[in-house]
């Protein structure tokens, strides 16, 4: 080893607490790219798998009845490889141990083949046998919530009919990965399943023997699968066809790639911020040293070293750090990838999951952070060229008291001696006083998003269940029913008050932009679900027009007062122009609202309703749901309690799951900000504090020399971190907002009250830490002039 490796290994070991601060906070910013990236690729390469195995179909044709004979029709379009046409429908299912039924989606399987499109992967027990249409397979994610296993009974409600069904087998399939009720947004294994029975059975108990109600088609490579659906829309509209959709429109398979695309985004964004702050702190590190060892590196000039080797000695010090952080990121993004895929596979229903490494993030995170150093700490290395062994070995020039005059006595009049010292490093280096307040400001802003995010997290579910959602139960009827159904829940003992309600499944657009989601009808003044402007007040419904969330209105990129395009998926399936009258504060999915009669009107359909919201008598509730599900026309009922329940499940697991990383992250950050403040004060003045030691002062009053200005720094740092805080909220705050649900940036006392708190514990701990290393100090060591 040449001389200069040896003074890089007592360097870096002399400096080992900041060095391991900054190394940590570069390993935040590599974790989070191995791990982020890592579950990108895992999940969208399972995803991939999962679908051309077990051949999920690319297009999705619903209709009311369509004879057979029309599946031939459908292959002969261009572009289409694969037909499976299949019945659907709406079941009841009645569990011994539960007051309410579950709602369920029962779907057919052909009987003599494994399904071309939509195939399902057995996971325990058999198919349906052959011509027993009371055998089925069962979802196996409901199965496990009610534990049921093949061989047990099921009963359930089809088509207003009640029967009797074994449980032959239990499936997962490709088109459940996400698995809600029909109408909601938040899921729940318990709450809801999927039946599949062959063919025959479900075409009679729908009535649709010989016919079907959904054609899936595969397209070929490259075939353009709007133009696919659009010849298969106007094939199916004299068969009271809905309107077909793409894959990339499927419920379950449009929140997944929601799920990969934003956990993509953040991988991109979040890193280079740990990346950005470690650069600065080496920079502040590496310039401060350089100033100390000014006589080093005239000495090491004057011996004959050349700038180049010089500077190189410090250039490799800056790397040891980088690369150190670097590795330990990518064995701790490793670590907590295979964690966080955990909470995925609970999250979505693949049969397997695995954390799959990718090498490409390891490569970009150890370059990255390389990078990012290097950039602050050549910089650093300009002022090493620059140094001449002449000026370098000459000490620099004291500082300049003399222009203090008036203020300089005042101050000596109203401080002691060691308040004086404090306050003359604090006016005598601005510059290096603002870097550090910027950089414990920069943790803080950090920690104070972070806290406001769960504040946030809180709000929705508060405004989603007990401000926007007031009602107990809410009913969805088979199809659009007249009035007299609602005096008929009205008429139900227990039942208080019942508000209707119209789910249209439409397609809004406004130029390029569209999508695809349902116009719900409310009354002109809601009550049990409404709609809450900027100032979260009611709206009441217009006459005219729709109401959009703030969410919709983003993506369609429109504003009140203009017009929309709504082309309704059912009935007459009109293309209506319509204004935009206001837009809403919501916090659940991305809905469009419109006055029940003028909705009505508008689809020529008078007094029709899909479902309705109640309020209940908690202890008539058993006999309330019997009612319910004995009523023929009753296909759903849902409880706000449970759904409130599902809701904080769903936001503590997945990418809700990451808010608690990325809050631990940000104490971290905070902690290595203010620890490395705390250290390079202390380093630059070892000297000087020990003087103070044999002149007389005390171990405390040297302590308060050091301490006072980092107390001072901090105080400072913390109305400018709150304001940072404040601004970096709102990006946090989008970045975990998906079209399910949105994360508000609510202003909150107490998260800022946390987030300083965070600040001054890591203050305290850091002067704790370089306080007793000061007591430790050896005066003559301190006082010996570095070789």
């Amino acid at each position: 080893m040449t001389p200069l490796d040896h003074k890089l290994l007592r360097d870096l070991w002399r400096i080992k607490g900041q060095a391991l601060a900054i190394g940590m906070v570069i390993a935040v910013g590599v974790m989070m790219l191995v791990m982020m990236t890592g579950l990108v690729s895992s999940l969208g390469e399972t995803r991939a798998a999962y679908y051309q195995r077990y051949r999920l179909a690319d297009a999705f044709v619903p209709v009311k009845r369509a004879p057979e004979r029309l599946a031939s029709h459908l292959a002969q379009i261009s572009g289409v490889a694969a037909v499976e046409t299949r019945v659907t429908g709406r079941a009841l299912i009645d569990l011994p141990d539960q007051s309410l039924p579950v709602q369920a989606q029962a779907l057919s399987l052909p009987e003599r083949r494994r399904p071309a499109l939509n195939d399902i992967y057995l996971t325990h027990g058999r198919f349906p046998a052959l011509g027993r249409t009371e055998e089925i397979v069962l979802l196996q994610s409901f199965a496990k919530a009610h534990d049921l296993l093949p061989g047990d009974t099921l009963a359930a409600t089809m088509n207003g009919s009640r029967r009797q069904f074994k449980i032959a087998g239990l499936a997962q399939s490709p088109e459940f990965l996400y698995v809600t009720a029909p109408g909601e947004l938040v899921p729940d294994d318990a709450r809801f399943g999927v039946i599949w029975m062959h063919r025959a059975g479900l075409a009679a108990a729908y009535d649709l023997e010989g016919a079907f109600n959904e054609a899936l088609l595969g397209v070929t490579r490259g075939a353009n699968v709007e133009a696919v659906l659009d010849r298969a829309d106007r094939l199916m509209a004299p068969y009271g066809g809905s309107g077909g959709y793409p894959l990339a429109d499927q419920f379950s398979n449009r929140f997944i790639s929601e799920e990969i695309s934003g956990m993509a985004a953040a991988s991109k964004g979040v890193p280079p911020i740990f990346l950005a702050v470690a650069a600065f702190l080496l920079y502040i590190v590496i310039s401060r040293m350089v100033q100390s060892e000014r006589e080093q590196i005239g000495l090491m000039k004057a011996f004959g070293y050349t700038d180049f080797e010089v500077g190189s000695h410090y250039f490799k010090m800056i790397l040891a750090i980088a690369l150190g952080g670097a590795l330990a990121g990518c064995l701790a993004g490793i670590a907590s990838g295979r964690a966080m895929i955990g909470l995925y596979g609970l999250y979505f229903k693949f049969p397997f999951l695995v954390f799959r490494l990718d090498p490409a993030s390891f490569v970009t995170g150890v370059t990255v952070s390389v990078v990012s150093a290097s950039a602050g700490g050549l910089w650093v290395l300009r002022q090493v060229f620059a140094l001449t062994p002449a000026s370098a070995m000459r000490p620099p020039a004291p500082p300049d008291y003399s222009r203090t005059q008036r203020l300089g006595k005042t101050l000596s009049a109203l401080l002691d001696q060691p308040s004086r010292m404090v306050l003359r490093r604090l006016t005598r280096q601005p510059v290096r006083m603002v870097g550090a307040m910027v950089g414990i400001a920069c943790g803080m802003g950090l920690s104070v998003a972070m806290i406001t995010i769960y504040a946030g997290f809180d709000r929705t579910i508060d405004l989603t269940f007990s401000v926007v959602d007031r009602s107990d139960v809410s009913v969805t009827f088979t199809q659009p029913v007249g009035e007299k159904a609602l005096f008929e829940l009205r008429r139900i003992k227990g039942v208080m008050q019942v508000e209707p309600v119209r789910q249209v499944p439409v397609v809004l657009r406004n130029g390029l932009h569209s999508y695809r989601s349902a116009i719900t009808g409310l009354p002109q003044k809601p009550i049990l679900n409404r709609a809450l402007d900027e100032s979260m007040a009611p709206i009441q419904m217009p006459k005219t027009g729709v109401v959009l969330s703030s969410v919709l209105a983003e993506i369609l990129q429109i504003k009140a007062g203009e017009m929309l395009t709504v082309e309704v998926r059912e009935g007459r399936q009109p293309e209506l122009q319509v204004p935009v009258s206001a837009v809403a504060q919501t916090l659940l999915g991305a809905p469009a609202y419109m006055d029940l009669t003028a909705l009505n009107q508008v689809l020529r359909e008078p007094g029709r309703v899909s479902g309705a919201y109640l309020t209940i008598d908690g202890a008539r509730s058993d006999g309330i749901y019997q009612t319910l599900q004995d009523m023929p026309t009753v296909a759903g009922l849902s409880l706000k309690e449970d759904a409130l329940e599902a809701f904080v499940v769903l936001m503590n697991t997945g990418a809700g799951a990451m808010r608690y990383v990325m809050g631990a992250i940000a104490f971290v950050i905070t902690f290595g900000i203010v620890y490395n403040a705390a250290r390079i004060a202390y380093a630059e003045r070892t000297r000087d504090l020990a003087s103070l030691r044999v002149i007389g002062f005390s171990k405390g009053e040297a302590a308060f020399v050091l301490l006072g200005e980092l107390a001072v720094v901090t105080l400072i740092s913390l109305p400018v971190g709150a304001m940072l805080g404040y601004y970096l909220s709102f990006g946090i705050a989008a970045g975990f907002s998906t079209d399910l649900y949105q994360i508000p940036a609510v202003f909150d006392p107490v998260s800022y009250g946390q987030a300083m708190l965070v600040v001054v514990i890591a203050a305290v701990i850091s002067g704790w830490l370089v306080k007793r290393d000061l007591d430790r100090s050896d005066l003559i060591d301190a006082l010996k002039t570095r070789e």
